[in-house]
Order: C-alpha cells, then sequence, then structure tokens
C-alpha cells in the first residue's frame, strides 16, 4: 500500500525554472506549456522573458515569476528595484529576489531590509527572498530569516542552485524561523520524487526545479503509484 508520502501530487509545488543563460523563446514556451499541461505552480524565468511568458499563461493557472538580482543579489539596490518593477509591469506576479549576501555577512542588516521593504512595497508582487544557504552560517542563516520576513516578504527560498542545493536542515530551520508567518521555498538540485517529498515533508510549499516532468514521470513509473499518471 502507497503510503501518504507516495500519494503527494508534486505538480503544484513546483515552479517550473529555465534559467538557463542561453534559454531561447522556445523554450521558454515549451516551459509554459509544460506548466499548463501539468499543472505547475509557476513557471520561472529571466526578466527578458516575462512578457512571453504572460502572454503564453494568460488566463490559465500557473503564474509567471521572474528572478532579481539572479544568480549573485550584488547588484545596486536601484538596479534591483528597476529589474523588478520592470518584471512586474511585463506581468510577473512573483518575484523571486537574491539578498545581498555581502551585506548580510558585514553586518548591514538595516540596508538589506531597506533593499528588500522597498522592491515589496513599490511592485506590490508577491516576494521570495533567496538566501543562498549554502553560503552561510547558522547564524546568518537565521538572521536573513528575520531580517527578510520584517522586510515583508511572502516566502523565504533556499537557494539559487548555483552555489549549493535544498538540504532538509535548512528547510527546517526556515520552517522554524518563519513561524507560520511566510512560506519556504526549497530549490536546487531536486533530482528525485524522494528528495521533493522530503523537502515538502520538511515544510516547503513550493520547489524551484527545471525538472519537474522527470520527476513526475518517475514517481507515476513507481509501481505503488498506478493511480498517478502524466
Amino acid at each position: 500500500m502507497a503510503s501518504t508520502a507516495d500519494s503527494i501530487d508534486l505538480a503544484p509545488f513546483i515552479d517550473h525554472a529555465l534559467l538557463l543563460p542561453t534559454a531561447t523563446p522556445e523554450q521558454v514556451a515549451q516551459w509554459c506549456g509544460e506548466a499548463e499541461r501539468y499543472g505547475f505552480a509557476s513557471v520561472c524565468v529571466y526578466p527578458v522573458h516575462v512578457r512571453q511568458a504572460a502572454e503564453c499563461l494568460q488566463g490559465k493557472s500557473p503564474r509567471v515569476c521572474a528572478v532579481v538580482g539572479f544568480p549573485t543579489g550584488a547588484t545596486t539596490s536601484a538596479v534591483k528595484r528597476y529589474e523588478a518593477q520592470e518584471a512586474a509591469d511585463g506581468g510577473a506576479t512573483e518575484l523571486d529576489v537574491v539578498i545581498n549576501l555581502g551585506w548580510l555577512k558585514t553586518g548591514e542588516t538595516s540596508r538589506l531590509h531597506r533593499e528588500i521593504a522597498e522592491i515589496c512595497e513599490a511592485t506590490g508582487q508577491p516576494v521570495k527572498a533567496i538566501l543562498e544557504m549554502a553560503l552561510l552560517t547558522q547564524a546568518e542563516k537565521q538572521l536573513a530569516a528575520e531580517v527578510c520576513i520584517d522586510a515583508g516578504v511572502t516566502f523565504l527560498k533556499t537557494s539559487t542552485g548555483w552555489n549549493g542545493g535544498a538540504t532538509v536542515a535548512d528547510v527546517q530551520l526556515l520552517r522554524t524561523a518563519a513561524r507560520g508567518q511566510v512560506g519556504i521555498k526549497a530549490s536546487g538540485g531536486i533530482r528525485t520524487p524522494e528528495q521533493a517529498i522530503a523537502l515538502i515533508e520538511a515544510g516547503a510549499i513550493r520547489l524551484g526545479t527545471s525538472r519537474g516532468p522527470e520527476l513526475l514521470r518517475l514517481q507515476a513509473s513507481r509501481p505503488e503509484n498506478p493511480s498517478l499518471s502524466v
């Protein structure tokens, strides 16, 4: 008999990410089609692809998510605000913003707070703060979560995927830090249904991955899941 975990439908958790530097309009159209077909939460793209994705998904369930300051978070606050606003104006309804890790590590939390708060206020769209957990100490992870929650984010996101991926321990840490105030997005290195389910059980309510269709096919191919089809 399949367990509750085995029967979890992964599709509604998935932000279908297309963040290759070489991404083409044809791939954007493919990702949007897959998001609609499988029922993913969103398509996550660079700002340059937002308008196309918004046109592809107009009137459909998946949201359009744009990354901001990706992947380093080291652009200026003015540039991030402009990038975020342009993405929102182009049709992005979620923004995944990489925080300034240098400010976090040097204790300039007021600057970090102001930058994120201004993006939240200016765009009026849900912001997922990307904390890049693999590069932080335990104390820095906790501090980053507290600052970003206070600044008004809707989600805490573990990683860009460029410097290490999501771990169960980090999701659990963020879930505890969030105290139910914001959602948790696990992103980076999610290659199997088992990993995805473990992250969901740890507290993630979104999963950032470019392998969404593959994860669903792998899950559906399990003997214990004959009812899941793709």
